[in-house]
């Protein structure tokens, strides 16, 4: 048998390879198979806790790297479809996440894309994206910087054809018990009239060193480590400035929990506590004034957390503006 009568092998490399396999072992996609008609639809379906690196520009122009968790959603629409094709909704969050600013634009991308890949399946589609951002502050009085890593939520959804947008963020803070306070100025009072008795010449070293002794410091107010969980949504075209929104939380709160702390920083934080004494009452209303003043803010709720140091039980205040339904937003 010469070469040229001997027999011809098959095809095996490449795409003939591919569609011979394809052809005699087809790979299932069981997701597709239909149900009975009486089966129900499903309000979300996806993805939790998606590692990613993300971009984000806080409000200062920078866009560090973060690392993020990422929660993909669409609605089921379709009572007769098994599932969805979640690969689909990894792929694009690593697309679109991957390179590009997390902000209002390119979200609203990212959900219209989740859409475009599930348009025989969902008509909604939702995204959550956690991490922590590292700000730089300022110390109260001395020169020196320190890093504080605020907690950031962003929640995006795509329904009915609308675009939703949330951030939210955590304070931490001191608050200063104002009836401990008056209790603790009462006790001081007493004691004071203890070791000047009425009708005695009081002269002003003596009062004043009396102010500066152990005799002086009767009793102290109580403290507490204190947390406002925030969730803002913005008007149409705002940025998503965390900075400017912690900036204007702490500002309206005045105790915020700082980094580093010389005696004259210690000074003056326990100067800022003797000053807003408050409770959690008075700490939501101060949040909820100085929201209300951004006019990039179309929403807001604002719970509160004051981690007695009295009780072992926590005192907590909730206030809103134009968020129905509950406390986590459209969710």
């Amino acid at each position: 048998m010469t070469s040229a009568d001997a027999p011809i092998a098959p095809d095996t490399t490449g795409s003939a390879l591919d569609e011979l396999r394809g052809l005699l072992h087809p790979r299932p996609d069981v997701a597709a198979e239909t149900l009975p008609p009486a089966d129900n639809a499903i309000d979300w379906v996806g993805m939790q806790g998606i590692e990613m690196p993300i971009l984000f520009d806080a409000g200062d122009g920078e866009l560090p790297r973060n690392r993020a968790s990422v929660d993909a959603f669409v609605n089921l629409a379709r009572p007769d479809r098994r599932g969805i094709h979640m690969s689909r909704l990894y792929l694009l969050v690593n697309q679109y996440l991957g390179d590009a600013a997390v902000d209002a634009k390119t979200l609203a991308s990212l959900l219209g894309a989740f859409l475009h890949s599930h348009h025989d399946l969902a008509d909604c589609a939702r995204i959550g994206i956690r991490f922590e951002h590292l700000v730089r502050r300022k110390a109260l009085r001395s020169e020196h910087h320190g890093w504080r890593a605020y907690p950031v939520a962003i929640e995006a959804a795509l329904i009915g054809g609308v675009f939703h947008l949330e951030l939210g963020t955590q304070v931490v803070y001191s608050s200063t018990c104002p009836a401990s306070v008056a209790l603790s100025r009462q006790v001081v009072q007493q004691r004071f009239a203890a070791d000047f008795h009425a009708g005695e010449p009081l002269g002003h070293a003596a009062v004043l060193a009396w102010l500066g002794s152990e005799r002086g410091m009767a009793a102290t107010p109580h403290a507490q480590r204190s947390v406002a969980h925030v969730r803002v949504r913005f008007v149409p075209d705002a940025t998503m400035n965390l900075i400017a929104l912690i900036d204007r939380i702490e500002g309206s709160l005045g105790t915020a929990v700082q980094t580093a702390v010389k005696r004259e920083d210690e000074q003056a934080f326990a100067q800022a506590n003797a000053e807003n004494p408050m409770f959690c009452e008075d700490a939501a209303r101060r949040i909820r004034r100085a929201l209300e003043k951004d006019d990039d803010i179309s929403a807001f709720h604002v719970r509160v957390e004051h981690q007695e140091s009295l009780h072992a039980h926590d005192a907590v205040a909730q206030v809103s503006r134009n968020f129905p339904g509950s406390a986590h937003g459209f969710f």
